[in-house]
């Protein structure tokens, strides 16, 4: 089906994306530490582990999640909308002998990315804050129509008002409300100097 898409929404998803391959040609994104943060490491080895099963990471940068992932036994497909991101995450696993899916995409258009799922578990560092407000229904019912029943998405958001900019950042009223089926499960403020939260969402079980 096509979109239709207004002037402003053309430029607002093509400003993000120059902001990101900014990011990667002139150095290191400040998200992407290198470092498996401690919240998606308490869920894959913590008490109550999740079982391992399929994973899609939403927003992968060079893969350091992706490939620790694989590593504890997972599936993993990563999702990333920057060639050089994608490109290193793919070197990244090649090097630890990761068995890792990285693929070019925008995580709003699932369908033509080419990943059916379903999966157990989504991961997504920082990827849906910076998704223009318009995409934002697009991101929920791709995740939504590729969960198994039961599954988890652990989000790593950004709060309003950590830009300089009137759209980005996430709430978790906001996840209630586009996240139909899903129960908000957790939200546990992060420790940066500006306001970020960490979300944890659950599928219904029978959805």
């Amino acid at each position: 089906m096509s979109e239709t898409r207004t002037a402003a929404e053309l430029d607002q998803e093509a400003a993000v994306r120059r902001v990101l391959e900014d990011f990667y040609r002139d150095g290191k994104p400040p998200w992407d530490s290198g470092v498996t943060p401690p919240e998606l490491v308490a869920l894959i080895e913590g008490p109550g582990a999740l079982m391992p099963g399929q994973v899609l990471e939403l927003g992968c940068g060079t893969g350091t999640n992706a490939v620790y992932l694989a590593r504890h036994g997972w599936r993993v497909t990563a999702v990333d909308l920057v060639d050089r991101a994608v490109r290193q995450a793919r070197e990244k696993a090649a090097a630890a002998g990761a068995d890792v899916t990285v693929l070019c995409g925008d995580a709003t258009r699932l369908d033509e990315v080419g990943v059916p799922g379903p999966y157990d578990l989504f991961f997504d560092l920082s990827c849906y804050c910076g998704i223009p407000p318009h995409r934002r229904d697009a991101y929920a019912a791709g995740l939504t129509k590729r969960a198994a029943p039961g599954a988890r998405l652990l989000m790593f958001g950004y709060g309003p008002g950590a830009f300089d900019d009137s759209w980005s950042g996430v709430t978790a009223d906001e996840l209630r409300a586009r996240f139909a089926g899903w129960q908000l499960a957790d939200v546990t403020p992060g420790t940066n100097p500006v306001p970020t939260f960490w979300f944890t969402l659950h599928r219904a079980a029978a959805a």
